[in-house]
Protein backbone atom coordinates (compact mmCIF):
# COMPACT_ATOMS: atom_id res chain seq x y z
CA UNK A 1 0.00 0.00 0.00
CA UNK A 2 2.84 2.22 1.01
CA UNK A 3 4.43 1.78 -2.43
CA UNK A 4 1.57 2.49 -4.14
CA UNK A 5 0.76 5.40 -2.46
CA UNK A 6 4.21 6.83 -3.35
CA UNK A 7 4.12 5.91 -7.14
CA UNK A 8 0.77 7.34 -7.09
CA UNK A 9 2.40 10.79 -5.56
CA UNK A 10 5.43 10.77 -7.93
CA UNK A 11 3.59 10.51 -11.25
CA UNK A 12 0.80 12.82 -10.04
CA UNK A 13 3.73 15.50 -9.33
CA UNK A 14 4.86 14.80 -12.81
CA UNK A 15 1.85 15.66 -14.22
CA UNK A 16 0.88 18.89 -13.33
CA UNK A 17 4.33 19.77 -13.18
CA UNK A 18 3.42 20.55 -17.17
CA UNK A 19 3.76 23.96 -18.72
CA UNK A 20 1.55 22.01 -22.13
CA UNK A 21 -1.21 20.34 -21.06
CA UNK A 22 -2.27 18.11 -23.84
CA UNK A 23 0.02 17.05 -27.01
CA UNK A 24 -1.76 16.45 -30.10
CA UNK A 25 0.00 13.01 -31.88
CA UNK A 26 -0.74 12.21 -34.80
CA UNK A 27 0.58 8.59 -34.19
CA UNK A 28 -2.56 6.75 -33.34
CA UNK A 29 -2.63 4.68 -29.64
CA UNK A 30 -0.39 1.32 -30.68
CA UNK A 31 1.75 2.94 -33.09
CA UNK A 32 3.18 5.58 -30.67
CA UNK A 33 3.10 2.98 -28.23
CA UNK A 34 5.80 0.96 -31.18
CA UNK A 35 7.34 3.95 -31.79
CA UNK A 36 8.52 4.77 -28.03
CA UNK A 37 9.69 1.16 -27.07
CA UNK A 38 11.98 1.29 -30.37
CA UNK A 39 13.25 4.52 -28.56
CA UNK A 40 13.83 2.71 -25.44
CA UNK A 41 16.15 -0.14 -26.82
CA UNK A 42 17.74 2.30 -29.47
CA UNK A 43 18.74 4.07 -26.34
CA UNK A 44 20.23 1.40 -24.56
CA UNK A 45 22.48 0.75 -27.79
CA UNK A 46 23.29 4.80 -27.97
CA UNK A 47 24.05 4.73 -24.42
CA UNK A 48 26.56 1.87 -24.58
CA UNK A 49 27.92 2.81 -27.84
CA UNK A 50 29.43 6.36 -26.45
CA UNK A 51 32.77 5.05 -25.45
CA UNK A 52 33.10 4.23 -28.50
CA UNK A 53 33.13 8.46 -29.94
CA UNK A 54 35.15 9.37 -26.37
CA UNK A 55 37.88 12.23 -27.56
CA UNK A 56 40.30 14.23 -25.31
CA UNK A 57 37.72 15.77 -22.75
CA UNK A 58 35.77 12.09 -21.86
CA UNK A 59 38.96 10.40 -21.59
CA UNK A 60 39.94 13.38 -18.98
CA UNK A 61 37.39 12.34 -16.89
CA UNK A 62 37.16 8.56 -16.79
CA UNK A 63 40.98 9.15 -15.59
CA UNK A 64 39.18 11.35 -12.92
CA UNK A 65 37.11 8.95 -12.24
CA UNK A 66 39.75 5.70 -12.39
CA UNK A 67 41.76 7.58 -9.51
CA UNK A 68 39.01 8.93 -7.58
CA UNK A 69 37.54 5.39 -7.27
CA UNK A 70 41.12 4.55 -6.73
CA UNK A 71 41.60 7.09 -3.68
CA UNK A 72 38.50 5.54 -2.26
CA UNK A 73 39.27 2.40 -2.36
CA UNK A 74 41.91 3.04 0.16
CA UNK A 75 39.52 3.64 2.85
CA UNK A 76 36.28 1.20 1.95
CA UNK A 77 37.35 -0.66 5.12
CA UNK A 78 37.31 2.81 7.29
CA UNK A 79 34.20 3.62 5.63
CA UNK A 80 32.07 0.63 6.10
CA UNK A 81 32.73 0.69 9.71
CA UNK A 82 31.63 4.60 9.60
CA UNK A 83 28.50 3.27 8.17
CA UNK A 84 27.85 0.59 9.94
CA UNK A 85 28.15 2.59 13.35
CA UNK A 86 25.52 4.97 11.77
CA UNK A 87 22.63 2.44 10.71
CA UNK A 88 20.85 2.67 14.03
CA UNK A 89 21.00 6.95 13.97
CA UNK A 90 19.20 6.64 10.26
CA UNK A 91 15.59 6.73 10.74
CA UNK A 92 14.43 3.01 9.66
CA UNK A 93 11.73 4.43 7.58
CA UNK A 94 14.45 5.92 5.38
CA UNK A 95 16.35 2.85 5.23
CA UNK A 96 13.14 1.12 4.31
CA UNK A 97 12.48 3.21 1.74
CA UNK A 98 15.87 3.06 0.38
CA UNK A 99 15.58 -1.03 0.27
CA UNK A 100 11.87 -0.19 -1.96
CA UNK A 101 12.87 2.25 -4.12
CA UNK A 102 15.78 0.76 -5.37
CA UNK A 103 14.48 -2.61 -5.89
CA UNK A 104 14.09 -3.28 -9.33
CA UNK A 105 10.50 -4.75 -10.05
CA UNK A 106 9.12 -1.47 -8.01
CA UNK A 107 11.38 0.42 -9.76
CA UNK A 108 9.67 -0.75 -13.11
CA UNK A 109 6.72 -0.74 -12.23
CA UNK A 110 7.56 2.84 -11.35
CA UNK A 111 8.72 3.32 -14.43
CA UNK A 112 6.05 1.65 -16.53
CA UNK A 113 3.40 3.84 -14.45
CA UNK A 114 4.80 7.43 -15.25
CA UNK A 115 4.95 6.14 -19.10
CA UNK A 116 1.69 5.03 -19.22
CA UNK A 117 0.18 7.90 -17.81
CA UNK A 118 2.18 10.24 -20.24
CA UNK A 119 0.46 7.86 -23.26
CA UNK A 120 -3.21 7.39 -21.99
CA UNK A 121 -2.76 11.06 -21.34
CA UNK A 122 -1.06 12.13 -24.74
CA UNK A 123 1.16 13.86 -23.07
CA UNK A 124 4.18 14.08 -24.74
CA UNK A 125 6.55 15.34 -21.98
CA UNK A 126 5.57 12.59 -19.57
CA UNK A 127 5.66 9.93 -21.99
CA UNK A 128 9.50 11.33 -22.93
CA UNK A 129 9.85 10.98 -19.08
CA UNK A 130 8.87 7.07 -19.14
CA UNK A 131 11.05 6.50 -22.22
CA UNK A 132 13.89 8.17 -20.26
CA UNK A 133 13.08 6.38 -17.42
CA UNK A 134 12.79 2.66 -18.91
CA UNK A 135 15.40 3.07 -21.57
CA UNK A 136 18.36 4.30 -18.49
CA UNK A 137 16.81 1.61 -16.31
CA UNK A 138 17.30 -1.10 -18.70
CA UNK A 139 20.71 0.20 -19.53
CA UNK A 140 21.47 0.54 -16.26
CA UNK A 141 20.02 -2.46 -14.54
CA UNK A 142 21.58 -5.02 -17.73
CA UNK A 143 25.03 -3.26 -17.35
CA UNK A 144 25.43 -3.26 -13.61
CA UNK A 145 24.14 -7.24 -13.61
CA UNK A 146 26.55 -8.54 -15.96
CA UNK A 147 29.37 -6.64 -14.22
CA UNK A 148 28.47 -8.14 -11.10
CA UNK A 149 28.81 -11.47 -12.41
CA UNK A 150 31.98 -10.20 -14.13
CA UNK A 151 33.77 -8.62 -11.17
CA UNK A 152 32.90 -11.12 -8.60
CA UNK A 153 32.96 -9.31 -5.76
CA UNK A 154 32.51 -10.20 -2.13
CA UNK A 155 30.19 -8.24 0.26
CA UNK A 156 31.34 -6.38 3.49
CA UNK A 157 29.38 -8.99 5.44
CA UNK A 158 30.86 -12.08 3.68
CA UNK A 159 34.13 -10.76 5.87
CA UNK A 160 36.29 -11.85 2.87
CA UNK A 161 37.87 -8.67 2.69
CA UNK A 162 37.98 -5.50 -0.11
CA UNK A 163 40.59 -7.09 -2.24
CA UNK A 164 38.29 -10.35 -2.80
CA UNK A 165 36.93 -11.35 -6.27
CA UNK A 166 35.85 -14.57 -7.97
CA UNK A 167 34.59 -13.39 -11.53
CA UNK A 168 31.71 -15.54 -11.92
CA UNK A 169 31.42 -17.03 -8.98
CA UNK A 170 27.39 -16.57 -9.08
CA UNK A 171 26.83 -16.73 -5.20
CA UNK A 172 24.98 -13.63 -3.55
CA UNK A 173 27.72 -12.53 -1.15
CA UNK A 174 29.99 -12.33 -4.44
CA UNK A 175 28.16 -9.53 -6.57
CA UNK A 176 29.03 -6.35 -4.40
CA UNK A 177 30.19 -4.74 -7.27
CA UNK A 178 28.63 -2.55 -8.67
CA UNK A 179 25.48 -1.44 -6.49
CA UNK A 180 22.24 -2.66 -8.03
CA UNK A 181 19.94 -0.77 -5.66
CA UNK A 182 22.26 2.88 -6.22
CA UNK A 183 22.46 2.00 -9.91
CA UNK A 184 18.63 1.76 -10.31
CA UNK A 185 17.34 4.51 -7.66
CA UNK A 186 19.73 7.11 -8.51
CA UNK A 187 19.09 6.32 -12.23
CA UNK A 188 15.18 6.42 -12.42
CA UNK A 189 15.35 9.70 -9.71
CA UNK A 190 17.80 11.49 -12.23
CA UNK A 191 15.82 11.24 -14.80
CA UNK A 192 12.84 12.36 -12.88
CA UNK A 193 14.64 15.31 -12.34
CA UNK A 194 14.97 16.29 -15.73
CA UNK A 195 11.50 16.63 -15.57
CA UNK A 196 11.58 20.22 -13.32
CA UNK A 197 13.45 23.36 -13.93
CA UNK A 198 13.38 24.31 -10.18
CA UNK A 199 16.93 23.41 -9.19
CA UNK A 200 15.46 22.73 -5.13
CA UNK A 201 13.32 19.99 -6.65
CA UNK A 202 16.20 18.62 -8.30
CA UNK A 203 18.26 18.46 -5.78
CA UNK A 204 15.27 16.91 -3.99
CA UNK A 205 14.82 14.35 -6.86
CA UNK A 206 18.49 13.12 -6.64
CA UNK A 207 19.20 12.97 -3.46
CA UNK A 208 16.12 10.66 -2.86
CA UNK A 209 17.78 8.71 -5.98
CA UNK A 210 21.18 8.37 -3.14
CA UNK A 211 19.33 7.29 -0.13
CA UNK A 212 19.29 3.11 -1.93
CA UNK A 213 22.90 3.51 -1.95
CA UNK A 214 23.18 4.81 1.68
CA UNK A 215 20.76 1.93 2.73
CA UNK A 216 23.01 -0.43 1.44
CA UNK A 217 26.17 1.40 2.87
CA UNK A 218 24.10 1.38 6.11
CA UNK A 219 23.80 -2.67 6.38
CA UNK A 220 27.28 -3.80 5.10
CA UNK A 221 25.88 -5.22 1.37
CA UNK A 222 28.20 -3.25 -0.26
CA UNK A 223 31.95 -1.39 -0.03
CA UNK A 224 32.35 2.48 -0.78
CA UNK A 225 33.55 2.39 -4.47
CA UNK A 226 30.82 0.12 -5.28
CA UNK A 227 27.82 3.05 -4.43
CA UNK A 228 30.52 5.44 -5.81
CA UNK A 229 31.09 3.99 -9.05
CA UNK A 230 27.54 2.87 -9.77
CA UNK A 231 26.11 6.73 -9.09
CA UNK A 232 28.81 7.69 -11.79
CA UNK A 233 27.04 5.00 -14.26
CA UNK A 234 23.93 6.09 -13.43
CA UNK A 235 24.14 9.59 -14.33
CA UNK A 236 26.66 8.62 -17.72
CA UNK A 237 24.30 6.60 -18.85
CA UNK A 238 20.54 9.14 -18.16
CA UNK A 239 22.37 11.88 -19.78
CA UNK A 240 23.35 9.46 -23.13
CA UNK A 241 20.13 8.24 -23.52
CA UNK A 242 18.51 11.90 -23.02
CA UNK A 243 20.78 13.06 -25.64
CA UNK A 244 19.83 9.72 -27.92
CA UNK A 245 15.52 11.08 -27.11
CA UNK A 246 16.29 14.28 -28.40
CA UNK A 247 16.47 13.70 -31.85
CA UNK A 248 13.34 11.69 -31.43
CA UNK A 249 10.75 14.07 -29.41
CA UNK A 250 9.94 17.73 -30.02
CA UNK A 251 10.31 17.73 -25.94
CA UNK A 252 13.79 18.33 -24.66
CA UNK A 253 15.49 18.76 -21.23
CA UNK A 254 19.17 19.25 -22.00
CA UNK A 255 18.28 23.16 -22.67
CA UNK A 256 17.10 22.84 -19.04
CA UNK A 257 19.61 21.20 -17.19
CA UNK A 258 22.55 22.32 -19.02
CA UNK A 259 23.74 24.16 -16.11
CA UNK A 260 23.59 20.98 -13.74
CA UNK A 261 27.16 19.63 -13.52
CA UNK A 262 29.40 16.92 -11.96
CA UNK A 263 32.77 16.92 -10.54
CA UNK A 264 35.11 15.18 -8.93
CA UNK A 265 37.03 16.67 -6.12
CA UNK A 266 39.53 16.04 -3.90
CA UNK A 267 41.81 17.85 -0.97
CA UNK A 268 43.67 17.34 2.47
CA UNK A 269 41.60 14.55 4.28
CA UNK A 270 38.82 14.77 1.49
CA UNK A 271 37.24 13.23 -1.33
CA UNK A 272 33.82 14.33 -2.92
CA UNK A 273 31.71 14.71 -5.51
CA UNK A 274 30.57 18.41 -6.42
CA UNK A 275 27.26 19.09 -7.67
CA UNK A 276 26.62 22.38 -9.11
CA UNK A 277 23.06 23.76 -9.84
Amino acid sequence: MKKILLFTILISSFAFSQNDSFVVNKRNGWQTFTYDMGNVFGGVGYAYSRPLYWKGPQFRNFGLLVAGSGALYLIDDEARTFFADLEEDVPKPIREFGWYFGNPQNNYAFTGSVYLVGLFTKNEKLRRTGVLMMSSATAAGFLQQLTKTLAGRARPTTELGKNYFQPFGGESGLRSFPSGHMVMGLTIAYAAAKQFKNPWVKAGFITMGTIPGLSRLLNEQHWLTDVAISAVMSVFIVESVDKYLDRKYDEKYNNDTKKLSWNLSFGPGQIGVNITF
